[in-house]
C-alpha cells in the first residue's frame, strides 16, 4: 500500500526532488527548492538527532552538530525509518530539521507527510506548531496507526528560507514489530495547500479501493446479524440463531477496527493491535464453532463448549505474548521461534474441532447436504486465510480496480449459504409449530368430549368435580357412568402416559373400551380386566385407572390400577397396590368395598395433587390432603390449593357427597 501511495506521488510529481546538499554536518545552507505547479520531496539531507528539546523547534537554533540524514528511497525498495538509518534498537523522542530555500511559490504552500511514520510526530514551520499526528500530552504520547496526512503553512509564509522541525515518538515496543521501524519512512513532500489536499485525497481513494471489499462485508454482516436477531426473538428454541448473532457482532468489531484505523485516528496503536489481534480474532473462531456444533444439535454440546474456549484462551493468551505491549519487552524477541508455531498449532486445533463438529452434524443430520458442507469449507477459508498463504494459495485479488480479499468472499458466500440453510429451518419449524397446534386443538376437542363439561344428575348422589391441566391438553380423564337402576353410578378416574394427541387418542380408547364393558357387566375388577387386554394388545399404551361402582343403598366396590386410593370422610381407603392396566395381560387388580351413608364424603384425586412442587422441592403431600379434608374442604378448594403450591402435572379432584335422605334400594 506504501509503495503505490509512492508511486502515485512520483507520477505526479512534476519537478524533480530536491536536490541533496553536502553530507556535511557543518553544513547550514537551506536546501534549494522551485516550485513549478506541484510539489517537491524534500529528500535531504535533513538533520537527525534523538531525544526532545522544544528549543530545537526554533528556526535560529544551531544544529550543524546533529547527524545528517538522507530520506532518499531506492528504486524498487520500501522506505525505512531510522532502525535502517544507523539507529537499530532506539526508540522514544527523536527530531528532524531541514532548512528550505523556497523560490517561485505564488499560493500557499504546505506539507504532506510519508504515509508510514512511527508512531506519532508533531510538524513545526519556523518555530510556529501546525499539525500533529497523536496526542502530545505531556510526557505522555498516545500513537495511532498511519493515515495521510498534509499540514498548510502559516499564512505569510512563502518564498525564502523556512526551517521545517519535525518531532517524532516512536513507542518501545514498536521496534520489535518492524525491522525497519523509525520515524519517517520517506520524505515528506513541500507543495501549494491545494495540491497536496488533492495528494492526501488521491491516498484516501485509494485506501477505499483497498477497503472495498471489507466494506461490502460489513453490510452483508449487518444483514445477517438483523436476520439472526430476528429469527431469534421469533424462535427462541433455536439456538444457532443465537451464536451466529454473535459471529456477526464479533466479526463486525473486527472489521470495524480495521476500517476505522485506516479512515480516522480513534482508537490508540496499541489498544486497537491487542482488540483485534489477541481478543476479537481468537473468539470469532471460536464462536463459529459453537455455532455450527448447535446447527447441527450436538448432544455433547457442554464439552464442546470446554473445548473450544479453552483453545480459545490458550490461542489469545500466546498473541498476548507477540504483541505490545508484552512482545520484546516482556517477551524477549528469540521466544517468538517457539511461541508462532504453537500458535499456528492451537488455531489449526480449533480447525480440526469445526470440521469434527461437521463430521458429526453431517452423520446425525443430512437435511442441509452439500449446502451445509459448503459453508463450513467457507467459514474455514475465511478464518485461516492467512495460514493459507503458507502453502501459496492466494488470498488478494484486483476486480475492476478494487482489492478484495479471499477471506473476505469467503465470509459473504458462507454467510448468504447459511442465511438460506436459516429461513428453510425457521420456515420449515413454522410448518412443524401449526401442525403441533392442530395436534393440539384436536386434542382438546377429544378431550371435551371424553371429559364432561356437565356431570350427570344421579338420585341420592352430589357430584363435584375439578380439573385443571398443567398443558394445553392433559392426561387425566374421568367418566360419571350412570347406571340402569336409579342411584347406581360407575366413576371412573385415570391418567394416561404421554401427551398431546396421542395422550387424547388414549384416553378415547380407554373411554370406549369402557363404554363398551358396561354394556355387559357392571363389576368395576372386570371392567378393568377387559381395558387391560386391550391395552396390553397395544404397544406403550399404558395408564393408570380406579373403578368405583356405587349402588343405591350406598354400598360401593372398588377396583384399582395404579391410582391414588380414595378418601373417604377425610380418611384414605386401604388398598393393596397394582400394576396400571396395559403391562401385565390377565393381571391382578386391587379391590375394596365400603360404604357410604348420608351425609358421607367420598374424593377421588390423581397424583398431580401429592406431586404438587413448590420452587424449594418440597411436595404437597398426603398430609397437606388430610388437613384440607379436616377442614371439609372442596374438590375446588383442593385443586386451587394444589395448583398454588406449584403445579407439575395434571390435577383431578372428584368429591361424591351422599344425600341425607337415603335412597331405597
Amino acid at each position: 500500500m506504501r509503495r503505490t501511495a509512492l508511486m502515485i506521488a512520483l507520477l505526479l510529481c512534476a519537478v524533480p526532488s530536491c536536490a541533496h546538499a553536502q553530507s556535511s554536518a557543518s553544513s547550514a545552507a537551506p536546501v534549494p527548492v522551485k516550485l513549478g505547479d506541484s510539489s517537491a520531496k524534500l529528500n535531504g539531507p535533513w538533520k537527525f538527532h534523538t531525544g526532545d528539546d522544544m528549543a530545537w523547534a526554533r528556526p535560529d537554533f544551531d544544529d550543524s552538530s546533529w547527524s545528517p540524514m538522507d530520506l532518499t528511497t531506492p528504486p524498487g525498495t520500501e522506505p525505512t525509518g531510522w532502525t535502517q538509518h544507523g539507529y537499530p534498537g532506539y526508540s522514544g523522542y527523536a527530531w528532524y530539521r531541514i532548512q528550505v530555500d523556497v523560490q517561485g511559490a505564488n499560493h500557499r504552500l504546505a506539507l504532506k507527510m510519508p504515509d508510514q511514520a512511527d508512531d506519532a510526530y508533531q510538524v513545526y514551520v519556523n518555530g510556529q506548531l501546525v499539525g500533529d499526528f497523536g496526542k502530545f500530552n505531556g510526557r505522555r504520547v498516545t500513537a495511532y496507526p498511519s493515515l495521510p496526512e498534509g499540514f498548510p503553512f502559516p499564512r505569510g509564509v512563502g518564498n525564502g528560507t523556512i526551517t521545517i522541525a519535525i518531532r517524532m515518538w516512536m513507542d518501545s515496543a514498536t521496534r520489535f514489530n518492524f525491522p525497519d521501524a523509525g520515524g519517517l519512512h520517506g520524505p515528506p513532500a513541500l507543495g501549494y495547500a491545494s495540491y497536496v489536499t488533492d495528494l492526501v485525497e488521491l491516498d484516501y481513494d485509494f485506501m477505499a479501493h483497498y477497503l472495498a471489499g471489507a466494506s461490502l462485508e460489513v453490510l452483508i454482516l449487518l444483514m445477517a446479524l438483523l436476520l439472526s436477531a430476528a429469527l431469534f426473538w421469533l424462535d427462541r428454541q433455536e439456538q444457532a440463531y443465537l451464536w451466529l448473532a454473535l459471529v456477526c457482532i464479533f466479526t463486525l468489531l473486527y472489521n470495524a477496527i480495521v476500517l476505522s484505523v485506516n479512515v480516522v485516528a480513534w482508537i490508540g496503536q496499541t489498544p486497537a493491535v491487542v482488540l483485534r489481534d489477541v481478543v476479537l480474532h481468537p473468539v470469532r473462531i471460536g464462536l463459529w464453532v459453537l455455532f455450527w456444533g448447535y446447527w447441527f444439535r450436538l448432544a455433547k454440546i457442554r464439552r464442546l463448549h470446554q473445548a473450544v474456549w479453552s483453545l480459545v484462551a490458550l490461542l489469545m493468551a500466546g498473541y498476548a505474548l507477540l504483541r505490545p505491549p508484552l512482545y520484546g519487552l516482556v517477551v524477549p524477541v528469540s521466544y517468538q521461534n517457539f511461541i508462532n508455531p504453537s500458535l499456528l498449532i492451537l488455531k489449526l486445533a480449533l480447525g480440526v474441532v469445526l470440521f469434527f463438529v461437521a463430521y458429526r452434524g453431517f452423520r446425525t443430520q443430512k437435511t442441509e447436504g452439500w449446502m451445509a458442507g459448503t459453508a463450513v469449507l467457507l467459514v474455514f477459508v475465511s478464518n485461516y486465510s492467512s495460514e493459507l498463504r503458507l502453502i501459496h494459495v492466494p488470498i488478494m485479488f484486483t476486480v475492476f480496480g478494487f482489492y478484495i480479499q479471499l477471506g473476505t468472499v469467503a465470509t459473504i458466500a458462507s454467510l448468504l449459504i447459511i442465511t438460506v440453510m436459516q429461513q428453510r429451518r425457521f420456515i420449515q419449524a413454522l410448518v412443524l409449530k401449526e401442525q403441533w397446534k392442530m395436534e393440539i386443538q384436536q386434542a382438546q376437542e377429544v378431550q371435551q368430549l371424553l371429559i364432561p363439561a356437565e356431570l350427570p344428575h344421579v338420585t341420592g348422589l352430589a357430584i363435584d368435580s375439578e380439573y385443571r391441566p398443567a398443558r394445553e391438553v392433559g392426561g387425566d380423564f374421568f367418566q360419571i357412568l350412570p347406571l340402569e337402576t336409579p342411584g347406581t353410578v360407575l366413576i371412573v378416574v385415570g391418567d394416561v402416559t404421554g401427551k398431546g394427541m396421542q395422550a387424547g387418542m388414549l384416553v378415547a380408547l380407554i373411554v370406549g373400551a369402557i363404554r363398551g364393558a358396561v354394556q355387559h357387566s357392571t363389576d368395576p375388577a372386570q371392567i378393568l380386566r377387559e381395558v387391560n387386554e386391550q391395552l396390553c394388545e397395544r404397544q406403550h399404551a399404558i395408564a393408570t385407572c380406579l373403578i368405583l361402582r356405587i349402588d343405591p343403598d350406598g354400598t360401593g366396590i372398588i377396583a384399582n390400577a395404579g391410582q391414588l386410593a380414595p378418601y373417604l370422610n377425610g380418611r384414605e381407603i386401604e388398598m393393596e397396590g397394582a400394576f396400571p392396566i396395559g403391562i401385565v395381560p390377565d393381571g391382578d387388580f386391587s379391590i375394596a368395598s365400603f360404604g357410604l351413608q348420608p351425609g358421607d364424603s367420598l374424593f377421588l384425586m390423581s397424583d398431580g395433587v401429592v406431586e404438587a412442587t413448590d420452587p424449594r422441592g418440597a411436595l404437597f403431600g398426603f398430609e397437606r390432603i388430610s388437613e384440607l379434608l379436616k377442614k371439609n374442604a372442596t374438590s375446588e378448594e383442593i385443586a386451587k390449593a394444589a395448583q398454588a403450591f406449584g403445579q407439575e402435572d395434571d390435577i383431578l379432584v372428584v368429591q361424591v357427597r351422599r344425600s341425607m335422605v337415603a335412597v331405597p334400594a
